[in-house]
C-alpha cells in the first residue's frame, strides 16, 4: 500500500469513529446520517498549489473556483510558488484572479518561495500554531486556514465556522428560525469536539442533501 493510499485508509476510519462518536451523543447527527449516509473524507496534497487554490476559491462558488484553478494549470503547467511569482499580472487576471486574490497570490507565493513560510513545518505544529502562522499571511484568513488544516493536514477537530453551507445545514439540522453566524456556529459545535471536523462534512454533504430536493422543499 502507498503512502497515499495509508493516508486514505487513515482518514476514513478516522472519520467512521468520529462520525459514531458524534451520532452516540447527538440525535440530531444520528438521524442525518442515518437519511443521507456518511460523508467521504476530503484529501488534498499537500504544498503551495493547494493553499492557493482554497484562497482563490473563496467567496466564490465551487464551479468557479475549480475553472480558475484549471485555467492556473493550464497556463503555468506546474502551479509553484516560483511559476506563480514569475507570472505576469495579465496571465494571472486571465485565469480568473480577482485583484485582491492576485495581490494575496504574489504574497503567499513570496512567502513560499523566500523560504518565510515552510509548508511542512504545518505538518508538525498543533492546530492552534498552525492556524497562527497561516493567518498571520496577508490573504489568509480564518476559513481558508482550517480548510488546509481539514483536507491537507486530516485534523479533526476543525470548524470553519464562517462558511455559508455550514450554516445553512446547521440551522435545518437543528431545526433553527435563524441561520447561525459564525459565532453561534462555534457555541452550537461545543457539543462536537473534538470531532468537529466529521461534524462539518457531514453537514456539507447534509447542505448538497437539501439542495437536491424538490423546489417546494428547497433551502
Amino acid at each position: 500500500m502507498s503512502l497515499t493510499e495509508e493516508r486514505a485508509a487513515q482518514r476514513a476510519e478516522d472519520l467512521a469513529e468520529d462520525l459514531t462518536a458524534l451520532a452516540a451523543r447527538d440525535p440530531d447527527i444520528a438521524a442525518a446520517l442515518r437519511e443521507i449516509g456518511a460523508p467521504d473524507p476530503r484529501i488534498a496534497e499537500p504544498g503551495f498549489e493547494t493553499l492557493l487554490g482554497i484562497i482563490l476559491e473563496q467567496q466564490v462558488s465551487v464551479a468557479s473556483g475549480k475553472a480558475i484553478r484549471r485555467k492556473l494549470a493550464d497556463a503555468l503547467g506546474h502551479v509553484t510558488a516560483e511559476a506563480v511569482g514569475a507570472a505576469e499580472d495579465a496571465v494571472l487576471v486571465g485565469c480568473g484572479f480577482s485583484r485582491p486574490k492576485l495581490r494575496y497570490a504574489r504574497i503567499l507565493a513570496a512567502e513560499v518561495s523566500e523560504g518565510r513560510l515552510d509548508l511542512d513545518d504545518l505538518e508538525r505544529m498543533p492546530d492552534e500554531a498552525a492556524m497562527a502562522r497561516l493567518t498571520a499571511i496577508t490573504g489568509i484568513g480564518r476559513w481558508t486556514a482550517e480548510i488546509y488544516l481539514m483536507f491537507v493536514l486530516g485534523r479533526r477537530d476543525i470548524w470553519p465556522a464562517p462558511d455559508l453551507a455550514l450554516q445553512v445545514a446547521a440551522q435545518h439540522l437543528k431545526g433553527m428560525t435563524a441561520r447561525p453566524d459564525a459565532r453561534g456556529m462555534d457555541l452550537l459545535a461545543q457539543n462536537w469536539r473534538p470531532q468537529r471536523s466529521a461534524a462539518a462534512l457531514l453537514l456539507w454533504r447534509f447542505y448538497r442533501h437539501l439542495r437536491n430536493r424538490p423546489a417546494t422543499d428547497a433551502v
